[in-house]
């Protein structure tokens, strides 16, 4: 009966007579916007000088940034060894005769923090690493305005420098995502939000509208990881893999990977659209907040089979912001602990504190707190609950990371830093 399932040749033949189509509009509006910014390979040497440090820093200094200062601070700190080393982390969870060979580091897990909305934030985060011996995050997420931190001091130049400087991935969230108008079902906020589950971010012409955005940034500042909310343009990021521009991107949870099927849809996908030598550009995507450790399970084998183990990343929300999102108290720190034995490549995801901090806080971590303004927050003085909010998510990544560390399971931090 499985062999029912076989995708025929005649089909394969018939999709690929479609992506080569010379009269397909489409494609050639995508075509037409990689030759715009110079064809592929300009493009990557673009993105490449744009990332530089070296020419990062100059920039900053060319604006006067007041960031200029934090970067030598963080730099400094790095060269003197001031956080606290892995193996140092590792004995003051498990005691300094402990055994650190029995840790397992092949399924190691990638420690994940999510909104990074301003940039010292993360000054103030590795100050807090410093004094308390923390880990900083292997991996961190951003969700602000992409245009007003352009605009903002240098903010976007300090955090791509900065992420070269630690060690850490990141990733940006382009504006094209549907809140800028043209998703009627975000026009009016909360009180449209249900309807954003009826078609999300992405309307009309706006796939080309996002990949557009995606080679601006990539190009001026060499920003290559992007978050992708919609099924169109993830297409495209396929696409512009496959035609020599080196995106990468992660699938948000928003997009509702919450079932293997769901799973087997994606991760098949991205197998169809890798390049010849294997490489895809998906590296990785959120599990939807319901799935269960047997969706983990049969998850890995999926992705296993289809040899994307080690590409393609399960971040795996542990914590959620306080508001907006989940029903409270929600925390999966016990379940990663258990899946994390068993299923290599996963990103212990922290998007709020604990629970029982943050019902305490005079201002709780909130979802919709990412679409305030720079000038919202500031009007409303919200800026030091916000950084509170953040630091909270540091204290719960170094929880988890103690955890893992407890039950044998490594854990991958900023490299450059531990």
């Amino acid at each position: 009966m499985r062999t029912k399932l076989i995708i025929q040749q005649k089909d394969l033949d018939a999709v690929n007579q479609m992506l080569v189509n010379p009269d397909s509009q489409l494609l050639q509006d995508l075509e037409n916007l990689i030759e715009k910014f110079g064809g592929a390979q300009a493009i990557n040497e673009k993105a490449k000088q744009a990332r530089d440090p070296e020419k990062l820093m100059q920039d900053l200094k060319k604006i006067d940034s007041p960031y200029v200062a934090d970067l030598e601070w963080l730099m400094e700190q790095k060269e003197n060894k001031a956080f606290v080393s892995m193996e140092e982390y590792y004995r003051q969870v498990l005691g300094d005769t402990a055994d650190l060979s029995s840790i397992n580091n092949t399924n190691a897990v990638t420690l994940e923090v999510s909104a990074m909305q301003f940039f010292p934030w993360l000054m103030a985060q590795a100050r807090q690493a410093i004094e308390k011996k923390e880990l900083m995050p292997g991996r961190i997420i951003r969700v602000r305005n992409m245009a007003e931190q352009a605009k903002d001091n240098g903010d976007i130049m300090a955090t791509a420098l900065a992420m070269q400087i630690i060690g850490a991935s990141y990733v940006e969230s382009l504006d094209t995502r549907g809140t800028d108008g043209s998703n009627i079902h975000l026009v009016g906020g909360p009180e449209t939000m249900a309807g954003f589950f009826g078609g999300i971010g992405q309307p009309n012409d706006y796939p080309i509208k996002w990949a557009e955005e995606f080679l601006t940034y990539y190009t001026q500042y060499g920003i290559q990881q992007v978050l992708n909310i919609n099924s169109g343009t993830i297409l495209l990021g396929y696409l512009m893999h496959r035609l020599g521009v080196d995106i990468e991107f992660k699938i948000s949870v928003f997009v509702g990977n919450d079932n293997p099927f769901f799973i087997m849809w994606t991760l098949m996908t991205a197998k169809l659209f890798s390049r010849p030598d294997n490489s895809t550009p998906l590296v990785g995507f959120n599990l939807a907040n319901s799935v269960n450790n047997e969706t983990i399970r049969q998850a890995n084998g999926i992705r296993k089979q289809l040899g994307l183990e080690r590409q393609v990343r399960f971040e795996h929300h542990i914590t959620e912001t306080y508001k907006s999102i989940v029903g409270q108290p929600y925390n999966r720190r016990d379940e990663l602990v258990e899946i994390a034995s068993q299923v290599p490549n996963i990103s212990a995801k922290h998007e709020g504190g604990e629970p029982e901090i943050e019902v305490n806080r005079e201002h709780p971590s909130d979802i919709f707190d990412y679409f305030l303004t720079k000038k919202d927050i500031l009007d409303k003085d919200l800026m030091a609950s916000l950084q509170t909010n953040y630091l909270d998510k540091q204290t719960s990544v170094n929880l988890t990371a103690q955890a893992l560390i407890k039950s044998g399971i490594g854990v991958i931090a900023a490299k450059n830093l531990h």
